[in-house]
């Protein structure tokens, strides 16, 4: 089946395009990082959420779960609807979502309607694949990989500081205080947005595919509850094996039914190609080994000191133990769009994968120093960075110009599937190897060192498969759809910059 072909959209007054297209990077990146805060701004919150609002403790878990959920279904699909109606447009869109989500948890303390807020502000995060596809149509060749690896490192860069930001506000202010906030800086995005960065011109042809949409999000759906619920319910309870199985079944019917259809929600075809497929496979285990280092590091630096090799620490100070790691991702972000740009992306990611293991065996040892369990935790998020940089690049190198949108949601999908399998395997870990100090239940130290072992795993795992990477040629498909673009409309500047980036990616 022939790719989309990429089309300019109505011409539009260039004031109109890009008042102030030098801002777009910086705006851009200041969205990402938002969005992703919004992902764990509660984490800290959750023991306090039973007393607050009168919740059960499962319930209060849903503050997250259904984060996990709404992120995963609405980042492929708001991004190929991107690709085919305005790729800003959406872009707004998610962020008048994320306004509208985290109003609804600043007025109210009824669980019902902060689930309901905390889904819309899951659904928000299609901003950061959405952002990659602008910067790819819109910037010249040569500021591309530098833009997008910026871009993808805010996933992680909003992890690492939303943990410390919501254990200053849970502490000095009332509660409600950082959804008021959220949504405030979510009204400034977008006023930033249709100031400083231009729509796309590039749309895909087609019609949406409504069905596909509907057939992948009840796939996620059923797995990403199986998993993020497994534990409560029991992994062998018919609820949990149901939904695994109804899970399979839909995405068989789903992947038939995407092979058929002119305009598929998902191009099986291209995501087939080994440089897609495989990348994809490793942004998975990248997401599951990154995360890993998010989840105990807070908790276990809060250990009491009875356990013997707890720290006591406070929620404060345990959160601020990530905030490091955050730098690190802002810095080194160039770095690895330099490495992208002189070794290739693939060698980037080797190198990211690699480094991450080494962050693990330094946790694996050093888990009775605070300085040390820092530097371990900054290193992990080290490479991290240079990996969530890395993947976009190698996802643009091996699809259509007109998929980006939705190849990047893809991607950024996968790496959700992996933290919620991370999720699931770190309750696992931490509740079953156990012991009694100080008159409670805690994990024991081998229960955290078994995670780092296990995270450290995923990391080398995500090595092997990007060692089998296609090398820098980007794929056939590709290149012929750049040149397609560019017959369509060679005096198209975006369909000139999105041909560039093909170059410049490979």
């Amino acid at each position: 089946m022939p790719a989309d072909i990429p089309v300019p959209a109505a011409p539009a007054p260039p004031a109109a395009q890009a008042p102030h297209p030098r801002f777009a990077v910086g705006v851009l990146a200041f969205c990402g990082v938002v969005v992703a805060v919004m992902q764990t701004i509660v984490v800290p919150l959750l023991p306090h959420i039973p007393a607050l609002t009168g919740a059960t403790p499962a319930a209060a878990s849903w503050l997250v779960t259904v984060t996990l959920l709404t992120g995963a279904v609405f980042t492929p699909v708001l991004g190929r609807v991107g690709d085919m109606y305005g790729k800003r447009r959406v872009l707004v869109a998610s962020l008048a979502v994320l306004v509208i989500g985290s109003v609804l948890c600043a007025v109210s303390s009824h669980i019902g309607v902060l689930i309901t807020g905390r889904a819309l502000q899951g659904a928000a995060i299609a901003v950061v694949p959405l952002g990659i596809s602008i910067l790819r149509d819109e910037l010249p060749p040569e500021r591309v990989l530098s833009a997008v690896a910026l871009m993808s490192s805010t996933l992680g860069i909003g992890a690492a500081v939303g943990l410390p930001v919501a254990a200053l506000v849970i502490e000095h202010f009332e509660w409600h205080t950082m959804f008021w906030v959220s949504g405030a800086i979510g009204l400034l995005d977008i006023v930033l947005v249709l100031l400083c960065v231009p729509e796309s011109p590039l749309r895909s042809r087609g019609r949406f595919d409504a069905l596909g949409a509907l057939g992948l999000s009840a796939a996620l759906v059923c797995l990403l509850l199986a998993v993020t619920q497994g534990a409560d319910w029991g992994w062998g309870s018919a609820r949990t094996v149901g939904l695994l199985v109804a899970a399979v079944v839909i995405a068989l019917l789903w992947g038939a039914y995407e092979l058929r259809v002119p305009t598929p929600m998902v191009d099986l075809r291209v995501s087939a190609r080994p440089a897609v497929l495989l990348t994809n496979i490793a942004a998975l285990l990248v997401g599951f080994a990154f995360y890993a280092n998010s989840l105990v590091t807070a908790q276990m630096v809060q250990e009491p000191k009875a356990t013997g090799y707890g720290l006591g620490a406070s929620l404060v100070v345990s959160g601020l133990c990530l905030l490091p790691g955050g730098v690190a991702m802002v810095a080194l972000s160039p770095v690895s769009a330099r490495i992208s740009a002189k070794h290739g992306p693939k060698t980037s990611l080797a190198l990211a994968t690699a480094v991450i293991a080494v962050g693990y065996g330094v946790r694996y040892f050093t888990s009775h120093s605070l300085w040390l369990i820092i530097a371990g935790a900054t290193v992990v998020a080290s490479g991290t960075a240079i990996a969530y940089s890395a993947l976009p690049a190698l996802v643009m190198r091996g699809v259509p110009v007109s998929e980006t949108g939705a190849a990047n949601g893809l991607n950024t999908l996968m790496r959700s599937i992996g933290q919620a399998f991370c999720s699931a395997t770190v309750a696992a870990v931490l509740a079953n190897i156990t012991f009694r100090a100080g008159g409670r239940t805690a994990p024991t130290l081998h229960a955290y060192q078994l995670v780092f072992v296990i995270a450290a795993g995923a990391a080398l795992a995500a090595l092997a498969v990007t060692l089998f990477l296609p090398g820098r040629t980007p794929a056939a498909g590709a290149a012929g759809t750049v040149e397609e673009s560019r017959g369509t409309a060679d005096t198209h500047e975006g369909g000139v910059r999105a041909a560039g980036i093909q170059e410049s990616a490979s």
